[in-house]
């Protein structure tokens, strides 16, 4: 039993090289049926009409949608004029074939129709340059609606689309699919600006990080909460000063926390056996190296140095490090001097029994709560 039992279809081979495989297949059956059909007379409807029903009897292997496909690529190329709506809604299409009239015929060795008007703007291979004065297509912008792009957003890419693809002279099958595509993109890339756009927030006096972030300082960085907590106040006020909005103020707090933590623990000393401090003790280089990380100013620093060393002088006890203990004092003590001017700066006096968000109370309270540097 032989399978040929239908008409087969015979494409030029060169047509097929110059327009497409598919293009080749649907501009032959579009032909015989201009071999078939008289054109329509009336004006206002020109050209040939083949309905959902007869093309899907001579290409069973399509559907519609391939059908609207190849078709706009016919036209793109300029091959094809189509006269009626997207084919996959209208389930009709009316067209013109450029250059052709019954009992013309198809062969390798002819131009394909419509190609030598558009000889300037084609290439080898079915693609083409894009027109200086190309406009998406009806169906174009449709489908664009269909994934909540609005239409006035669509025309505002189009003078940007052309010229880009016209300087880059780079030739494209459908500059249709192209530009749905391209637009996709921007108007999703726009949206996702606006969202986080809109989750940006400026630094709080208030604010704290989140338990997740402090969970990983703290169980996988293995930093120490009380570092952790004294990194909050510097971490507010550097911030405030910028007036910088920002989604992603936690993660900027796990960075500026790590940094600082690495610091300190290679830059300060870590004596085997405790000691007490001595009536000449300064600060090392690497602790002021720190505190500019913290933005507290060396004089502020060397301003606090008597007082720290008189204080542990008259209570004689021994520290394995002093210079964590002046670090954490010299900390404690810029974080409240900054709180109380900017309650000043605002005329907010705050009463003296309520704890300033440092935590900042007594010199002998700051300098005794430490006990995790020993």
């Amino acid at each position: 039993m032989s399978l040929l039992t239908e008409k087969p279809l015979v494409i030029p081979p060169q047509l097929a090289v110059t327009l497409g495989l598919e293009e080749a297949v649907l501009l032959q059956v579009l032909y015989e049926v201009t071999l078939l059909n008289p054109p329509r007379a009336a004006a206002s409807q020109p050209g040939f009409e083949v309905g959902s029903q007869q093309l899907s009897r001579l290409t069973p292997f399509w559907n519609g949608r391939d059908i609207q496909r190849i078709s706009n690529s016919l036209r793109d190329q300029g091959v094809l004029e189509i006269h009626s709506g997207p084919f996959e809604s209208s389930g009709l299409l009316r067209f013109s074939l450029q250059g052709l009239h019954a009992g013309d015929r198809l062969s390798p060795t002819r131009t394909p129709p419509g190609r030598q008007r558009n000889r300037a703007v084609t290439t080898g291979k079915g693609a083409n340059l894009i027109a200086p004065n190309w406009q998406p297509d009806e169906e174009a912008l449709r489908q664009l609606a269909l994934y909540g792009v609005p239409q006035a957003f669509a025309l505002e890419q189009i003078p940007e689309f052309v010229i880009y693809w016209h300087e880059r002279g780079e030739p494209r099958h459908s500059w249709n699919a192209k530009f749905i595509k391209q637009t996709l993109r921007s108007w999703r890339s726009e949206q996702a600006a606006a969202a986080q756009k809109g989750q940006q927030v400026t630094m709080l006096q208030s604010w704290r990080p989140s338990g997740d972030a402090i969970n990983i300082l703290r169980q996988h960085a293995e930093i120490n909460a009380n570092f952790i907590e004294d990194a909050i106040p510097e971490f507010i006020l550097y911030w405030q000063e910028r007036g910088i909005a920002s989604s992603t103020w936690n993660s900027q707090f796990i960075q500026h926390v790590k940094r600082q933590w690495v610091k300190f623990t290679s830059a300060l000393e870590h004596e085997s056996d405790p000691h007490v401090i001595s009536p000449d003790w300064t600060p090392s280089e690497d602790l002021f190296e720190v505190l500019d990380m913290a933005n507290i100013p060396r004089a502020f620093a060397e301003k606090e140095i008597p007082a720290f060393v008189l204080f542990w002088r008259e209570t004689g006890r021994a520290h394995n490090s002093w210079n964590t203990k002046f670090l954490q004092h010299v900390k404690r003590q810029w974080a409240y001097s900054q709180s109380q001017t900017a309650e000043i700066h605002h005329g907010k006096q705050q009463k003296s029994h309520q704890p300033v968000s440092t935590r900042a109370t007594s010199i002998i309270e700051d300098l005794s709560d430490r006990s995790w540097a020993n």
